[in-house]
């Protein structure tokens, strides 16, 4: 095998398709069977590359030089070729948009404008697409949606082959900043070198959530309404109609002794996570050209905490302290996360540009703080994002929900735990193991490779899904809803299909990411994309494009269920569960839009419905 001319991690310059125009990129990798190399830009755009297209930092500074130096021994042919934009031979494909984007707006504006608009299209040039945090995203739909009519229209005078390089670049009007005039004497080959620093990545993605003022809210929110959900479903009648509920006095909200459980909770399943044993799993590939490796050992964990669990009971601990002490567990909890938050802040400030989140560097503290500033915060090899995702938060919603059911049968004197709380606790503990069986599954997902560790993730895993996806099993302790056998039987049927669907799609979605190139998976269709990868629609993702979020919500509604409809209460889940998925949906969509361009929008035309087919 040949020695290759660039090597993993070698910062080079890269010609961006369909142009003249080179940038800064850093080798990823490379394909022995096509010999194309895997770049990524600085805004974070991938592409492959052939090894013609890519050169050297020192190669492309000779060649500018040697080019700007040829160039000006003859400045009146420059002069003579930027008095006409009519002329398109010989000329670099910058140039070539520039004209055929002149021409196609000329069409449709009057005469008397055509100077104006010549003059505005000569400002047109090729550049990577990518979103600017400083502007506003109507705007930035608006813009795209402008830009992808303009190169439609000419992509025949531009491409010689539309169908293999669509989507690659745009065209992108430049802004009037009172540098056009410097702008426009620059030579081609000034253009062309400071076309690098351009494709600079940006500060942070458009700001979610509602914005600085939006992540203020959600920080202060969050906490009321899990303090709201675990006085509410205590009382006798848990009706909203009894809205608002008493507030005990403050003393009740803490117990050291609930502080020291929660500590040695998470001690225990950080002792687990450090145990060599289990599949040592890659991530997906970084910003920065590496891999993180992950100790996939979840369900070696949860196994071990439930033999530790029933050993605990067995020797006569009462495990209905959880349920006599809900909430001061909860207020540890949330003590805990709020110090990890402020922990992972302050140690963000020191984290490299590779290693940060784009969508939690915006610069506004309390953003940033609520959405995560460092993408893996790890001690060593210690994950704490993984960590605190995959461990204390589920297996501990597992040994709430045991020791709810037997808070139920001392509560509602009972030999064993009704239908209902059975149900619900078998449901959700095959919903956590099934996460902790496929856990490598989750290093592809939206939270592992997008998302920073911050308040948000922190506080959703260690307060958000201990404290309130329990609450079908904290409702029917005290709220008995018996079942009879027909109606268990259609609950568990409709479980086992949503169920299926989650898992069948997940398992497709993960094995495509990990390995196209599967021959199990050569049935599938797919549209190729600029990026070099390609997005599915066929099997599980022709259908809809979401189709893992349509299982998560049948089982929802299956946890929902045993709980009855005298009260809206336990039916939280499922409506906070659809705002979420709809919610993520939203974000998916922008991410997928931004980094696909029109492949994304030809997949959209293919699958139209998002999570239900044929109603949304």
């Amino acid at each position: 095998m040949p020695s290759l001319k660039y090597h993993i991690g070698d910062k080079v310059m890269g010609r961006w398709p369909g142009s003249s125009l080179y940038y800064e990129v850093k080798v990823l990798g490379f394909d022995a069977k096509s010999r194309l190399y895997t770049v990524i830009y600085k805004d974070g755009t991938e592409l492959e590359l052939k090894e013609q297209d890519i050169m050297s930092l020192t190669g492309f500074q000779v060649r500018t030089r040697s080019r700007s130096r040829s160039n000006s021994r003859s400045p009146g042919r420059r002069r003579s070729r930027s008095r006409s934009p009519a002329r398109t031979t010989r000329r670099s494909s910058s140039r070539t948009a520039a004209a055929a984007a002149s021409a196609a707006t000329a069409e449709s504006t009057p005469s008397s404008r055509g100077d104006a608009k010549l003059k505005q299209a000569a400002e047109v040039k090729l550049s990577p697409m990518q979103d600017k945090a400083t502007e506003n995203n109507s705007n930035n739909k608006h813009q795209r949606k402008e830009e992808n009519n303009t190169a439609s229209k000419s992509g025949a005078k531009v491409e010689a082959d539309p169908e293999k390089n669509q989507g690659r670049y745009n065209l992108r009007r430049r802004k009037d900043d009172g540098d056009a005039k410097a702008a426009e004497a620059k030579s081609e080959e000034e253009e062309e070198v400071s076309a690098a620093p351009a494709a600079a990545a940006p500060a942070s993605t458009p700001l979610d959530f509602g914005g600085k003022m939006g992540a203020l809210f959600w920080t202060l929110f969050l906490p009321a309404w899990v303090l709201f959900l675990v006085l509410q479903v205590n009382q006798k009648d848990p009706s909203l109609a009894n809205f608002p509920p008493a507030l005990p006095p403050l003393e009740a909200f803490w117990d050291p002794q609930a502080l020291g459980f929660v500590v040695l909770w998470i001690v225990f399943q950080a002792l687990l996570y450090v145990l060599p044993v289990g599949k040592l799993s890659e991530g997906v590939l970084l910003r920065s050209g590496k891999r993180l490796k992950y100790r996939t050992n979840g369900f070696f964990a949860i196994v071990l905490s439930a033999a530790v669990a029933a050993a605990a009971v067995y020797q006569g601990v009462d495990l209905t302290y959880i349920h006599s002490h809900f909430l001061q567990l909860t207020t540890a909890s949330f003590l805990i996360s709020t110090l990890l938050s402020v922990y992972l802040y302050v140690r963000s400030r020191s984290a490299g540009p590779d290693e940060r989140a784009l969508g939690g560097n915006s610069g506004n503290l309390i953003y940033d703080f609520f959405k995560g500033r460092e993408l893996n915060p790890r001690i060593k090899e210690f994950d704490l994002k993984f960590f605190c995702e995959m461990r204390p938060g589920l297996i501990g919603w597992c040994l709430i929900n045991l020791a709810l059911a037997l808070a139920e049968m001392k509560q509602q004197n009972l030999d064993m735990p009704s239908y209902s709380m059975i149900l619900v606790n078998v449901f959700q503990l095959l919903y956590v193991v099934d996460g902790l069986w496929n856990e490598e599954a989750i290093l592809t997902t939206m939270d592992l490779m997008h998302d920073g560790f911050g308040y948000m993730l922190a506080f959703g895993d260690l307060v958000w899904v201990p404290f309130t996806y329990t609450l079908q099993a904290n409702y029917l302790v005290s709220h008995p809803n018996p079942l009879s056998l027909p109606v268990l039987a259609a609950i568990v049927v409709l479980k086992l299909v949503g169920f299926y669907i989650f898992r069948k799609s997940n398992s497709e979605k993960n094995a495509f990411r990990r390995n196209p190139s599967d021959p199990k998976l050569s049935h599938l269709k797919r549209i190729p994309t600029a990026t070099g990868k390609s997005l599915l629609v066929s099997g599980w993702w022709g259908v809809v494009r979401h189709p893992n979020y349509l299982g998560d919500l049948i089982m929802a509604l299956a946890w929902s269920l045993p709980c009855g409809f005298s009260h809206l209460l336990p039916w939280y889940y499922m409506i906070y569960f659809i705002i979420l998925l709809v919610h993520r949906d939203s974000r998916d969509m922008n991410e997928c839009r931004r980094k696909y361009g029109s492949a994304w929008d030809e997949y959209c035309r293919t699958v139209r419905y998002r999570i239900i087919p044929r109603v949304y």
